[in-house]
């Protein structure tokens, strides 16, 4: 690996990341959720901002994107090209299988509607990175506002495709909640109660949790196992199609 990356908690619980290219000095921000935190960040690490990576349009990713502009004019926002109106001051828009640049490191796009229409996740293949947004939490996965079921679960199944040991780095700190909710569902999944303990854990001593390995997501995040039948059927759910257990799983998220 040659890229470094730093994780920060902004606003109340979303997770900010600086990626950051050794070779070249290149420093990006995945989404910007709040100026002041980034900026902090990038005085913590010593790194100098060039790119802000937006995955997608909803304000609590975006809100300090103008103030850092504005703080750093040589920085180069992309964003979804779907949802390039609702996102300030974007340089370059990106869809499916498009590359971004971040210095000498490179970033596959993969689109991944659901959440939102036009959200999108960067890849750094060499890496082993992903950055989700609000597609994949660590133990959990993002709401559906702007799509159906079927959709959000297509685009979990594209992140899902991706090498075990890719590390997951996810919009929000919400491991907690999530790990809670997947033991509710999925209570004698020996790999997940060994996870839920550790995320205990660590929240009580004020750690992140993020990231988390993707390998290890295939098999304690119930969101990612809506075609494992027998999951299904302890679900009461035998023969249904997966995304329709992911729809009621995802109710169920949503009542909980």
């Amino acid at each position: 690996m040659t890229a470094e990356t730093h994780v920060f908690l902004a606003r109340t619980d979303n997770i900010g990341v600086l990626l950051h290219d050794p070779q070249t000095g290149a420093t990006a921000a995945i989404d910007a959720p709040e100026e002041a935190a980034v900026v902090d960040a990038l005085a913590r690490t010593g790194w100098q901002l060039t790119d802000i990576l937006v995955t997608h349009k909803h304000a609590d990713h975006i809100d300090g994107i103008l103030p850092l502009k504005q703080r750093f004019p040589a920085v180069r926002v992309t964003a979804p090209a779907l949802e390039r109106d609702a996102i300030p001051a974007v340089d370059a828009t990106v869809g499916e299988g498009d590359s971004v640049p971040v210095g000498s490191l490179t970033a596959q796009v993969i689109a991944t509607p659901g959440h939102t229409r036009g959200h999108v996740a960067y890849w750094f293949a060499q890496d082993r990175a992903l950055f989700a947004g609000d597609t994949l939490f660590s133990l959990g996965c993002g709401r559906l506002f702007e799509a159906d079921a079927a959709t959000m679960w297509a685009s979990l199944e594209k992140l899902r495709a991706l090498p075990d040991d890719t590390r997951l780095f996810c919009g929000h700190e919400y491991t907690l909640s999530n790990a809670r909710f997947a033991l509710a569902v999925d209570p004698d999944n020996p790999a997940l109660q060994v996870r839920a303990a550790a995320v205990e854990a660590a929240r009580r001593e004020g750690r992140l949790t993020v990231p988390s390995l993707l390998g290890g997501e295939k098999v304690q995040n119930p969101f990612l196992r809506a075609d494992d039948a027998a999951f299904a059927a302890r679900l009461g759910l035998a023969g249904q199609a997966p995304a329709q257990v992911f729809a009621e799983l995802r109710a169920r998220k949503d009542r909980a």
